[in-house]
């Protein structure tokens, strides 16, 4: 499984985004399943429109797109999180992922968010950043 952040998930659906094109390239070579965070579907809902709302609909009713919901323990986890990483910043988002890293020991994360670089699972491994 591999973690997939809004701003990835944004960049494959929208054809004028500077990074689409090679965010398409890179699922191509993805052989595992997606899983993303209710916080950053909604994040990319706000931001997609209209139309871009319809394509991440139907990657989620298809299944292309797994989705997490923390529990009230992973929901303070990332409260956590967002204070040790404040200088970053992090926001609720990005933690929401590094906890679901956490829970399910997933390493690989597809984002353009350069914070992630910097972000530890567990307080000590780094993850593995694509595109």
């Amino acid at each position: 499984m591999i973690l997939s952040d809004t701003s990835f998930i944004i960049a494959t659906i929208r054809a004028e985004d500077k990074n689409h094109q090679r965010c398409r390239e890179v699922l191509k070579t993805i052989r595992t399943s997606f899983l993303t965070t209710l916080p950053c579907i909604t994040e990319a809902m706000h931001l997609l429109g209209v139309q871009g709302q319809e394509t991440l609909r139907l990657q989620i009713e298809q299944g292309v797109l797994n989705l997490h919901t923390a529990s009230p323990q992973e929901v303070k986890r990332a409260c956590a999180l967002m204070r040790i990483y404040a200088d970053s910043p992090m926001d609720f988002a990005d933690a929401s992922l590094v906890v679901a890293a956490e829970v399910f020991n997933i390493g690989r994360i597809l984002t353009l968010d350069g914070h992630f670089y910097a972000y530890r699972i567990n307080g000590k491994t780094s993850f593995e950043v694509l595109p």
